[in-house]
């Protein structure tokens, strides 16, 4: 495995564990850090061991509290298109893995962080999460897919007054547009995020990754495709062994014992 220096990596089982370890920052996307995650990502999504991922920034004050303005402030305009270009391939690399990944939000996730969290499937926050794209500020727009998760995540209404206004919303608000899945006592997010993780740990692997598969790609389609690709995804279910144990199981009032095949 790769020696990082701005990210920590921790395997626990069938469930990988990267927070983003820039403290002193407050865990801000730098270059050398997207490089890394982007590194960490190819690594860990083609290990068919792990199940799932959990995402989190260390320390109290923040996930990620945006990307490095410091680096981006003298950048020119070509430099700025080739870090955002950089910023979609991490996003569309979390997003594409075969495996889930859980989003656990402590404290500030702003800007780059918080398009970090829309590539994930799940989110997790805790009380004293933050969220918001607020670039306009710096007389910028999110370069990292703000723009375009977050009106699929909560409604372009919603996903445009966050947007042009870069409010910072608490994380009671972003439960009620649907940014986040649930929020939790701070000293309780790991403990949730990792009970999650073995709950899909414990169903069909082979389900799971058809399952978001069907969920990315049928979500860019009109209904009238997607239902046609769902019926597709659902037919490769049975070409698999899971398929043949969970049902029998099921039938035989068994626990299943999925191999992932």
């Amino acid at each position: 495995m790769t020696t990082f220096k701005n990210i920590r990596l921790e395997r626990d089982q069938a469930l990988a564990v990267v927070s983003i370890d820039r403290p002193k920052a407050m865990n801000a996307l730098n270059y050398d850090t997207l490089q890394e995650l982007k590194v960490c990502f190819e690594q860990i999504s083609g290990d068919h061991t792990l199940k799932v991922i959990l995402l989190t920034g260390s320390g109290e004050k923040a996930f990620v509290a945006g990307a490095d303005i410091s680096y981006m402030r003298r950048m020119n305009a070509h430099e700025a298109t080739e870090f955002a270009h950089l910023g979609h391939s991490v996003m569309m690399m979390i997003e594409s893995a075969p495996q889930p990944v859980i989003a656990a939000v402590n404290g500030f996730a702003l800007g780059g962080g918080c398009e970090l969290t829309l590539a994930c499937d799940i989110r997790i926050a805790s009380t004293n999460a933050k969220f918001g794209q607020p670039e306009v500020n710096l007389g910028v727009i999110p370069g990292f897919g703000g723009s375009q998760r977050l009106p699929r995540l909560v409604g372009k209404g919603v996903a445009s007054e966050l947007l042009y206004t870069g409010d910072i919303i608490d994380s009671t608000e972003a439960l009620r547009i649907g940014l986040v899945n649930r929020v939790v006592p701070q000293d309780k997010l790991m403990s949730t995020c990792k009970n999650i993780a073995e709950k899909i740990c414990s169903k069909g692997p082979r389900a799971i990754q058809i399952c978001k598969q069907t969920i990315n790609n049928g979500c860019q389609m009109d209904i009238a495709r997607a239902s046609q690709y769902e019926a597709i995804q659902f037919g490769q279910c049975f070409a698999s062994e899971d398929q043949t144990e969970g049902m029998t199981a099921f039938l035989e009032k068994r626990p299943p014992l999925f191999t992932g095949n």
